[in-house]
């Protein structure tokens, strides 16, 4: 599974750091940028670079900006992006279990380096539950993605 991770300076130390504990557990990560810490960097940048890899190749994301939200909000512009701000572990199992969630959001302002890579890890790690009744919600979620492009 190829995870691609991207942030702004914000989220630059964790990504760093991220990105090193998922390369070793085995997982092939590809770092859309910021290469460098650049103070004047802007998340919709990467954010924009992550969710289209995970729209059109059906993969999975990390990104991380100051409060999250920032990167969460572009990343659910893209079709078939499913992305969570997600805060603790607990939230990280839920939304893949149940949301199917494609995309993880992190606060580096908010969520410690070492709690931002066992999120990802749970993240990365939990299968979609397969629930009836999570495929019906997901089935609307597509149905609206669907409807509002034909607007």
């Amino acid at each position: 599974m190829v995870i691609y991770i991207g942030a702004d300076h914000r989220g630059f130390n964790h990504k760093l750091s991220i990105k090193e504990y998922l390369m070793n557990m085995g997982y092939a990560v590809v770092d859309v940028g910021n290469e460098n810490y650049d103070e004047l960097d802007d998340y919709p940048d990467f954010a924009e670079r992550v969710s289209e890899k995970v729209s059109i190749n059906g993969e999975k994301g990390i990104l991380i900006c100051g409060s999250g939200a920032g990167v969460d909000i572009v990343a659910n512009k893209f079709p078939g992006v499913r992305s969570a701000l997600v805060f603790n572990t607990e939230q990280a199992i839920d939304v893949r279990a149940d949301d199917d969630a494609n995309v993880l959001s992190l606060a580096a302002d908010y969520v410690s380096v070492e709690d931002a890579k066992k999120i990802a890890s749970l993240f990365l790690s939990t299968k979609f539950s397969g629930a009836e009744r999570f495929k019906r919600r997901l089935k609307k979620i597509e149905q609206l993605e669907i409807d509002l492009k034909n607007k």
